[in-house]
């Protein structure tokens, strides 16, 4: 799942899995003298896929990653492509089941997004749909956030949200969005084809968006502070999706 720009995935965890994946590979870079058992296992897997491994200064790693948390390991790697919405469906029936797509709204924070990929991926979200503008991509800080998960569950980046939610009601899917006022979200019922709507950190959901919504969903608060951080928060509702789809 490449574009065109030059990327780097850094961390142990998230390097096994790149090298576990499809995921085309360049380069393989090691912090010099690092010995574990991860790191062994990484180099094994860079050997057998025939890469190029280097030993490098810690310095280097950290201007590779910008200083983020590398553990002494990048890929160099072509940057994440995009999958289009008919991937997502195609996803969906090759599980059999209804979709159960995610719709991010101008999402900031790269931590949020890795974080929402990791969920989605452990709560069998089919795809997730983000913006092309004002809004964070696939990039190494979300990758590695992700733990890996980014290299199983598809992103589509389209121009349009709005068009592209009137697209999905078309064939079928229902939308449901998060609103400080709505349907308390733990009677939520996730069955069929849905798509659940998760607004920007400060600003939420765009109003546009929200008209194209068949329900709003919200969260009962109790404490002190009356809002959630974005991935906690799609974490809730994911698993409530999940609860409903996959009954106990």
């Amino acid at each position: 799942m490449k574009n065109d720009n030059s990327e780097f995935i850094i961390g142990r965890h998230p390097a096994v899995m790149a090298l576990k994946s499809d995921q085309e590979i360049n380069k393989v870079f090691i912090q010099s003298g690092l010995k574990s058992d991860a790191i062994s296992q990484i180099i094994k897997l860079a050997k057998e896929k025939r890469l190029v491994v280097s030993n490098v200064p810690k310095t280097k790693l950290d201007q590779m990653s910008d200083h983020q948390n590398h553990q002494g390991v990048a890929l160099a790697v072509a940057a994440y492509h995009y999958a289009t919405i008919d991937d997502l469906f195609d996803n969906a029936a090759k599980h059999g089941e209804h979709p159960f797509f995610l719709i991010l709204d101008e999402l900031e924070d790269p931590h949020n997004l890795g974080s929402i990929i990791r969920t989605a991926d452990a709560a069998g979200v089919h795809g997730i749909i983000i913006p092309r503008r004002r809004a964070v991509g696939l990039t190494s800080v979300v990758a590695k956030t992700s733990t890996g998960a980014i290299e199983h569950v598809p992103v589509a980046r389209v121009t349009n949200l709005v068009q592209t939610a009137k697209e999905l009601k078309e064939r079928g899917v229902w939308l449901f969005g998060t609103d400080m006022k709505g349907t308390d979200y733990r009677r939520w019922n996730a069955k069929g084809a849905v798509a659940l709507v998760i607004g920007n950190e400060g600003k939420g959901i765009s109003s546009l968006l929200k008209k194209n919504c068949d329900e709003m969903l919200t969260i009962p608060m109790v404490g002190h502070v009356q809002s959630l951080n974005a991935s906690v928060a799609a974490s809730l509702l994911i698993y409530q999706g999940f609860n409903s789809r996959h009954p106990l």
